[in-house]
């Protein structure tokens, strides 16, 4: 039965004007849901807005399928489909391979400009203590018994040998420094790596709910961000949402939530200049050299211990050898005041043994030295190390590492090998084929370097032999210099030179006889014999004679100190004289700091582009969050404004209903 008062067709309509009431509340509710949705989500974008790593999130709404109805289909709102990362994998992974080779680039550069400090020139220099060394010889060249100057001589030697013990310690510190540093960053990957795995869990189970959880990815992506700093990976993405993490592109660090760990350890050698990334397998450690780990920290830290920081201890224990070996054989030729031959006026350690491989079988031992004969090999040193490897047990090649120069040698023909002013032999044991040892020549010797003696009387400035003019010489001959060159047994044997006419000579006394193309004479060009070398000028006639022989008056001849001052211009060091040879090896490491600054100043920029094309796609704009977000606002307040409509009208329908 109808109420009075009221028509069928009114109380018909009433159910169906509930229903569409109830779509108009459902519709509101989900615009203000999504709406919500909408402006919770920029609100976090806002947040985040300096966070690192943090990559922009929309929200992606969808319309709900609309009901079918005599009249057409009605829309029954909107929903939020999911929340989106705005993220680009492939700017990522760039992004993170130019930070790990800006990373390497810079931590190499900070290092060389250490090393620079180190090389330093002026009159603090190492440089200038060598020529202030020399030249003070010249005194005592002057006054031959003036214990003054000769006082001050020693003066200059010591604080020469001093500049070099100094500078050997400034390496070490860096040395040190950069050991504590690649710890430090060993450590930091290790952690990384586990957070990383922890991140894979997480994200995998997360995963599980159909939905991306985009914070978790982020932090996982800012933790690989954080490892390539250290050490330049390779990242695989897994259908769980996990991640594998390799070194060397092949070598997995993380393997969803299984880590290897990493370390650093000695090289086959056990050099303890050089160390290796490893990273830990049940099989044993694998090595990585550090040109293979590409980019990070740790490889440019490498690069600089293996490299930089060894060639430079070459450069230096080079000087050291070198200049110290020339001026003990040198002053070892000469007299003290008391008339006895001089000792060495550096003390200086000997070269360290050969460096036997791991994995050798043989029991040889391998000793190093300076060349002596044919002459001393003290100006043809090389500053580098040398790998010698046997192809038997006397047989095999050596490999200058500088440059990978090889030489062949063979012991069982001549011993011991030569290379670059070095003599090698085997000192003790049997070599077998496989062998290998390494050859550090320069280890050590900046730092022990030190003046032998501190009397000034021993120094042995006079030189071993004298020159006598023959009492009825004719011509203008004249003496112009005479010092003694090489260790000989025949040194102060008396050796007459006489002329048989202006151009030629004869020659009598003890020792070794002279070739023929040497008795030829030409004014000004040297005469040598029984180590020994002789420089006359002038005209000589028939019959003109000069005699050289022991030196009776060490007191009042300083022909070794000036023959120490000409080592100033001896060719030394890869041609340069004996002076310039610092100033080579700062040149050397200049070079290597303007190249590495150039390297990290392009390297830098690179990662700046591409970081900025990153942020550009994942990266949170302000003014378009705060657009967002008024939008949001508005529709939220418009939905808002939706319910409250249907619920007037809903009120409007009840109250007709109620009448």
């Amino acid at each position: 039965h109808e109420p009075p008062g009221r028509s069928q067709g009114e109380c018909r309509s009433a159910p169906h004007e509930g229903i569409f009431m109830s779509q108009l509340l459902n519709i509101g509710t989900r615009a203000l849901q999504a709406n919500l949705a909408g402006l919770q989500t920029t609100g976090h974008n806002i947040a985040n807005v300096n966070t690192p790593g943090y990559s922009r999130q929309s929200v992606v709404l969808r319309s709900v399928e609309g009901q079918f109805s005599g009249s057409g289909y009605y829309g029954k709102g909107v929903e939020v489909s999911a929340v989106m990362r705005n993220h680009s994998d492939f700017l990522t992974r760039q992004s993170t391979l130019s930070s790990a080779v800006a990373a390497s680039d810079s931590a190499r550069l900070t290092q060389l400009k250490q090393l620079e400090d180190v090389f330093q020139g002026g009159p603090n220099g190492l440089g200038a203590a060598v020529s202030d060394m020399l030249n003070a010889f010249s005194d005592v060249r002057s006054g031959p018994t003036d214990l003054t100057a000769r006082a001050v001589a020693l003066t200059r030697v010591d604080e020469m040998g001093a500049r070099f013990r100094t500078a050997a310690i400034q390496l070490d510190d860096l040395k040190q420094g950069v050991a504590s540093q690649l710890q430090q960053a060993v450590a930091a990957v290790n952690s990384l790596a586990r957070r990383i795995a922890s991140a894979n869990d997480e994200i995998s189970r997360s995963t599980g709910s159909g939905q991306a959880p985009n914070d978790l990815l982020d932090q996982r992506d800012a933790l690989i961000t954080q490892l390539n700093k250290y050490v330049q990976t390779t990242s695989i993405a897994a259908d769980d949402g996990s991640v594998g993490i390799f070194l060397a592109s092949s070598h997995p660090l993380v393997l969803g939530t299984q880590v290897s760990q990493v370390a650093l350890q000695n090289d086959s050698f056990n050099d303890p200049s050089r160390t290796k990334l490893a990273i830990a397998r049940a099989a044993g450690n694998i090595e990585f050299e550090e040109a293979t780990l590409g980019g990070g920290e740790i490889a440019g830290l490498l690069r600089f211990q293996n490299s930089d920081l060894v060639d430079a201890g070459n450069l230096l224990g080079r000087m050291a050898l070198a200049i110290g070996t020339q001026v003990n054989q040198q002053h070892r030729l000469g007299l003290d005041l008391a008339g006895n031959p001089g000792g060495d006026l550096f003390r200086l350690a000997a070269p360290p043994p050969g460096l036997a491989a791991s994995g050798n079988s043989g029991s040889a031992s391998l000793s190093v030295g300076v060349q002596t004969s044919p002459a001393s090999g003290s100006t043809a040193l090389a500053a580098s190390n040398y790998a010698l490897d046997f192809s038997s047990s006397s047989a095999g090649f050596i490999t200058r590492l500088s440059d990978g120069q090889l030489v062949p040698f063979d012991l069982s023909v001549s011993s011991p090998a030569q290379i670059d002013g070095l003599n090698i032999q085997i000192s003790s044991g049997v070599a077998a084929a496989g062998d290998r040892f390494l050859l550090r020549p320069f280890a050590d010797q900046a730092a022990s370097i030190e003046r032998a003696f501190s009397s000034p009387r021993s120094l042995a400035m006079a030189s071993a032999v004298a020159a006598q003019a023959g009492a009825g010489n004719q011509g203008t001959l004249t003496l112009e210099r005479l010092s003694a060159r090489q260790p000989n047994a025949d040194l102060g044997a008396s050796v007459t030179l006489t002329f048989t006419g202006p151009g030629s000579f004869d020659v009598t006394g003890t020792g070794s006889g002279i070739p023929a193309l040497a008795r030829s004479y030409t004014p000004g060009q040297p005469i040598s014999y029984n180590g020994w070398e002789l420089q006359l000028k002038g005209s000589p006639q028939a019959g003109d004679s000069y005699t050289v022989q022991a030196n009776a008056y060490p007191t009042i001849n300083s022909g070794n100190a000036e023959s120490i001052m000409e080592l100033r211009d001896l060719a030394m060091f890869d041609g340069a004289a004996l002076t310039d040879g610092y100033a080579s090896a700062i040149a050397e490491v200049g070079v290597r700091v303007q190249g590495a600054g150039f390297a990290a100043e392009v390297s830098q920029s690179i990662a700046a582009n591409i970081e900025s094309d990153r942020a550009g796609v994942s990266g949170v704009n302000l003014d378009e969050e705060a657009a967002r977000l008024l939008q949001f606002q508005q529709s939220y307040q418009a939905s808002a404004k939706m319910l409250q409509a249907a619920q007037n009208v809903f009120d409007t329908l009840m109250q007709s209903v109620g009448r």
